[in-house]
């Protein structure tokens, strides 16, 4: 999918889902969902090289891992609008017996899911270990990974990359949501960040940084150029800066929505913002 019009009403369409799942339970984490929403799609639609149907083995196929699980809303509309599950089925998210937990999980067997990540911070220890994977069994394709910025105040984060860069596990790419923003208020005042993209290759990695992360064009050309720089005896990662809550003005700007559900006149108001392209579920 390289039409960028069709891109676009994805993510339109993606947001429209955000709001609604959380807005239908009043529970839920819109703010990072959607500024994450045009990475996630272009990375679906654009960058990973998928088999037809889903196996845990992933073989022969491009993998990803969400670290920063609660941002759940998007990951699971962006499964469903690739296929991989019903679309009608995020209907049915964070409520009794769903297999579309706040969290992602496991064991409910949600094609698409391959770890629970509800505990923060264990993801790039597991994706590091199914690139690891691939290169044992000569498979070529590369695995990818999501993190919030907030997320790498959990120490687990700091010895995987250190791990990573130290046995030079090449075909990985991990992106890092640089929002700027977690649950209780700027990551500057909460855990000061720093310089990331320094960091990271202080401990060995290529990196990119992109300051239009949310523009899906830099996002695809930005995956592009770290698919080009996979293979070269260094971990790649990108630093994507984003908006919180982007798509929805009154979002925007705040980490008041990182885990908070819109009311009906919000959500009406949000909706509005972002209009109905592909059809709801």
């Amino acid at each position: 999918m390289s039409d960028l019009k069709k891109l676009n009403d994805v993510v339109l369409q993606v947001r429209r889902d955000i709001l609604r799942m959380v807005h239908e339970v009043n529970s839920g984490h819109p703010g990072g969902s959607l500024g994450c929403t045009e990475f996630l799609v272009a990375l679906y639609n654009e960058a990973m090289d998928l088999k037809e149907g889903f196996d845990m083995d992933g073989k022969d196929e491009d993998l990803f891992f969400l670290s920063n699980g609660h941002i759940s809303p998007v990951f699971y509309s962006v499964l469903a609008h690739k296929g991989y599950f019903p679309k009608e089925e995020l209907a049915t998210f964070r409520k009794l017996n769903s297999r579309l937990q706040g969290h992602p999980t496991t064991h409910e067997g949600l094609p698409g899911v391959r770890i629970a990540s509800g505990s923060l911070g264990q993801g790039l220890s597991v994706a590091l270990g199914a690139a690891q994977a691939k290169t044992l069994n000569g498979d070529k394709h590369l695995v990818y990974s999501l993190h919030g910025d907030g997320e790498l105040q959990e120490g687990q984060n700091w010895e995987a990359i250190m791990y990573a860069g130290g046995k030079k596990i090449d075909n990985i790419i991990a992106t890092i949501d640089r929002n700027g923003k977690q649950i209780d208020g700027p990551t500057e005042e909460v855990l000061p960040m720093g310089d990331i993209k320094a960091k990271f290759e202080a401990f060995g990695w290529d990196m990119l940084e992109v300051k239009e992360g949310n523009d899906l064009e830099v996002i695809i050309a930005t995956l592009k150029e770290a698919k080009a720089r996979t293979g070269n005896g260094k971990p790649v990662g990108i630093v994507l800066h984003t908006e919180m809550g982007n798509g929805v003005d009154f979002m925007m700007h705040t980490h008041a929505w990182h885990g908070k559900a819109p009311n009906d006149e919000q959500l009406e108001k949000a909706l509005a913002q972002n209009p109905e392209t592909l059809g709801d579920y």
